[in-house]
């Protein structure tokens, strides 16, 4: 079944279920990554040990969880040709482009005269790097949130990610820390692992921050664990809009779609448009390439997203479908239209744009160089993707010479009399002459 809306006709609860998605209620997970999250920062490594046998099905040998160097060489050397051609190609487009973003290192502006303010970047201390593993491998992850780590210098850099059914870490991933430079790598997983980067352990340590996508026991470790470490963007389940008005091929619009829905049943993945003969002509297309999907599993993730939290909108105008794109606001969109270009400055929330039929989700999920680490659940109205500027933090500098004192030390001591602070206003008053 192929779930499709006429937007005129949905109510304003069924809209709202539509906009709300699987990622927004993680009520019951929340009770669970509680209990988790109480657990490992009371029995510390103890806990991650128990928890990984009991989610990962893997009974690790104490002092096994950090990767060695020699699973790290052994891992490499797994790796195929065509494999080591393809991650090195995506590395040297992210780090392109996430260069491009480094801001200076310092600026400095006159606001008045003898009064100079300004701002200094430096990078976060400590950072883990969430890398999930439940159904499938994903180096492209790692390369999208290690990358920017690097360029922006961030000193110390862990990554996290889950033991697969005989105790070690896929080697495509390995690779891919290698090939960042990254040698400090835990197989842990889940709530737990969020939760031992919050708190440290025995093994693992407590960091500044945390980053990276994660299934909804993730998402709500992360908001769990808020105040001990920094959650970072909010990526949960994968979502993506469609938006197409028939000027290109349905076939291609169906694959597109198809590309988030993939991903896990708890994804979300819709095609919108104005036209009852493209969503027609999309819908059968969709029928056809789902029946011909080999893998059962990935069959029985398009199936339940295509019924639950996807399918086909149908707006009555390319007006009401675009404000529609915006109250979703989708983690991937792709705009499939005459003219993107002219659509593009009308898309206000989204956490990626990608216009033209040459220019598939998929380009961006591995390789084009922007960040696939997206925010999720509506949290693209507020938040931006990973980018270099998650792992580096502003300053602010002031500086004021005699002069500039005299002239603004009056208006200060103002300010701290109207609000009532008595030693603020003496510090400036004990300076006037």
């Amino acid at each position: 079944m192929i779930a499709r809306y006429r937007m005129s006709e949905l109510t304003q609860s069924e809209q709202d279920r539509i906009l709300r998605r699987a990622g927004s209620d993680i009520s019951a997970q929340m009770e669970v990554a509680r209990e988790i999250c109480d657990t490992v920062r009371r029995e510390g490594d103890t806990a991650l040990y128990a928890y990984t046998e009991a989610f990962d099905g893997v009974r690790l040998n104490p002092g096994s969880m950090r990767v060695t160097e020699e699973e790290i060489r052994e891992a490499t050397a797994q790796v195929d040709e065509r494999t080591t051609e393809t991650l090195r190609y995506a590395a040297r487009n992210i780090r392109r482009f996430h260069e491009a973003q480094m801001p200076e290192p310092m600026w400095m502006m006159e606001v008045d005269q003898g009064i100079m303010a300004g701002e200094k970047v430096t990078a976060i201390p400590d950072v883990a790097l969430y890398v999930p593993r439940g159904k499938g491998s994903f180096p492209s992850v790692l390369l999208m949130l290690g990358t920017p780590a690097v360029v922006a210098g961030v000193a110390r850099i862990i990554v996290l990610t889950p033991p697969n059914e005989v105790g070690k870490v896929d080697p495509a991933i390995l690779f891919a820390a290698d090939l960042l430079g990254i040698r400090e790598i835990y197989k842990v997983g889940g709530a737990q692992a969020i939760a031992a980067v919050a708190y440290g352990t025995e093994t693992v340590p407590k960091c500044a921050k945390v980053l990276g996508p994660g299934n909804p026991y993730v998402t709500a470790a992360k908001r769990l664990v808020m105040g001990a470490i920094d959650p970072g963007v909010p990526a949960g389940p994968s979502e993506a809009i469609i938006l197409t008005d028939g000027s290109v091929d349905p076939r291609l619009v169906a694959h597109d779609v198809l590309i988030e829905a993939e991903h896990g049943p708890d994804s979300a993945a819709l095609v919108v448009t104005w036209s009852a003969e493209v969503a027609d002509a999309v819908e059968a297309q969709l029928r056809d390439l789902i029946a011909q999907i080999e893998a059962p599993m990935r069959r029985s993730f398009v199936e339940t997203v295509m019924r639950r939290y996807g399918g086909i909108v149908e707006c009555d105008s390319k007006d009401e479908a675009i404000d529609f794109v915006n109250r979703y606001a989708p983690e991937h969109m792709e705009i499939l239209t005459v003219d993107p270009w002219a659509i593009l400055p009308r898309i206000k929330h989204a956490g990626e744009i990608l216009m033209g039929e040459h220019t598939p989700i998929t380009l961006c999920n591995f390789l084009l160089g922007p960040n696939a680490i997206l925010p999720t659940g509506q949290m693209a109205r507020t938040v931006s993707a990973v980018s270099l500027h998650d792992f580096l933090k502003r300053s602010s500098i002031g500086y004021v010479t005699k002069e500039g004192f005299q002239k603004v030390a009056p208006y200060a001591a103002h300010f701290a009399d109207l609000e009532g602070f008595e030693m603020h206003a003496k510090a400036v008053r004990g300076r006037m002459k």
